[in-house]
């Protein structure tokens, strides 16, 4: 059994799903998970901005604006008057559920919450109603009858794996299942989601739960690719590589995974492959548990970043230095992504700086402070074991002439991280890219 995840974009138009319909028409048993509609989740955050804030005329705007395209949506998408007047009934409860909301007495996270599911639940309903109306065997799996996550916003897989199998066993004649991408409940039994990209998470957690042969995460690009095709000319997709290079590249700005979704295929060793919708007959990229035998695979790049250097020269052989600082970090739930540490300083970087001025104005107490805004991480990842040589020297010959802000090296054996000035990054990913993957044998 596999599990096949969709995006927005592979659902975008009806067309689109008349093309997904086609690449899920084989007999063999799978679980496709379908994000919303592109543009629709977005939407769903306008007008739950609009009516938090109770601009009522504004949140009624957004609402016709977001519901008036999915008429022309819904003639396109079905081929009888049958199926049609089902996809427009399907529309009309949403549109009247969303619209039930702009008279309620108030308005918070809950609700907002609530209506970012509605997009999933959108696209699923009308999918399935297609499916029926081509002649497809399938189910609808209800995702808030299996997804949840505990207090601290984890997906309980344990959990997950009883009731996803309590709701394949109420369709034993099925073979293809249908289920919603990114929402879940919560500890409260509350309407929740995975968070951005969330539908990636769900894939994989069902993949997981069910120990399937296969996750299949399809999308509009062929596969992960060895550098940001959008900056960098040549670049050409992987074929394939480990659950840690895949991780370290998600985290450090490769947009076609999510960070977080990767883990639960890890754990119980599922391989996760990475397909074109666009193009399906392309192999795309297969990430599984095997060790990576190449020196460089990919380069990535994480941008918004800001630099903290603390100063103190009381630092010197002082236990406790330390500790004190990220206690810092952690009492304003801000991560640390780069560390480097000398004698008497210590510089890191963050990627949420919400609670910047707080964090300086607290080190101060004790240090001197210097911050760099509007930096950028360079991710470079492959098989960096401590037996390896000569890698260091590809890697800087290729930054010659880039100024280097902060290096990372030697925290992780598949990861080496650069801090740049973001108006660097467009040379430092090109100059890394040809001297590391395409004069590689020059260098050596």
């Amino acid at each position: 059994m596999r599990v096949l995840k969709f995006g927005g974009t592979s659902v975008g138009k009806p067309e689109r799903m008349h093309s997904v319909a086609k690449l899920i028409s084989s007999p063999d048993p799978k679980v496709v998970v379908l994000s919303a509609v592109s543009g629709t989740t977005n939407a769903l955050v306008d007008i739950s901005t609009k009516l938090c804030k109770k601009d009522i005329k504004a949140a009624e705007d957004a609402i016709e604006k977001l519901f008036t395209p999915y008429h022309a949506f819904v003639e396109e998408l079905y081929t009888t008057e049958a199926g049609k007047y089902k996809g427009h009934a399907i529309m009309r409860t949403y549109y009247e559920l969303i619209k039930s909301y702009v008279t309620a007495p108030s308005f918070g996270d809950k609700e907002t919450r609530f209506f970012l599911a509605q997009g999933e639940l959108i696209s699923t309903n009308l999918f399935q109603e297609y499916l029926a109306e081509q002649g497809y065997s399938s189910a609808l799996l209800p995702a808030l009858e299996f997804m949840k996550t505990d207090a601290d916003s984890e997906p309980m897989l344990e959990y997950i794996e009883e009731k996803l199998n309590e709701q394949l066993a109420k369709h034993p004649n099925k073979q293809l299942y249908i289920t919603q991408g990114y929402v879940c409940l919560n500890s409260d039994g509350e309407v929740d989601n995975l968070k951005r990209g969330g539908s990636d998470y769900t894939a994989t957690l069902i993949g997981a739960a069910l120990r399937m042969e296969e996750i299949q995460i399809w999308t509009d690009i062929d596969g992960m690719h060895n550098n940001d095709p959008r900056i960098v000319k040549r670049t050409f997709p992987i074929p394939e590589i480990s659950f840690d290079e895949a991780a370290e590249l998600a985290y450090f700005g490769a947009k076609i995974l999510h960070p977080t979704c990767i883990r639960p295929a890890q754990v119980r060793k599922v391989p996760v492959r990475l397909l074109n919708t666009m193009q399906p007959e392309q192999k795309g990229t297969v990430i599984n548990s095997k060790p990576s035998d190449r020196d460089i695979t990919a380069i990535a790049a994480k941008d918004d970043i800001t630099a903290i250097k603390i100063k103190s020269s009381r630092m010197l052989q002082a236990h406790g230095f330390l500790r004190k600082v990220f206690e810092i970090f952690e009492n304003y739930k801000t991560s640390v992504d780069m560390i480097t540490t000398s004698e008497v300083a210590v510089s890191l970087t963050i990627d949420d700086a919400k609670n910047l001025e707080q964090i300086v104005k607290e080190l101060k107490e004790f240090s001197i402070v210097e911050v760099d805004t509007d930096q950028t991480i360079i991710c470079i990842v492959g098989n960096f074991g401590k037996e390896k040589t000569g890698i260091s020297k590809r890697l800087f010959d290729a930054m010659e002439t880039i100024p280097v802000r902060m290096i990372s090296y030697g925290g992780s054996a598949s990861n080496i991280s650069i801090l740049i000035n973001s108006t660097l990054k467009n040379e430092t990913l090109n100059a890394l890219n040809e001297r590391l993957f395409f004069q590689a044998e020059t260098v050596k």
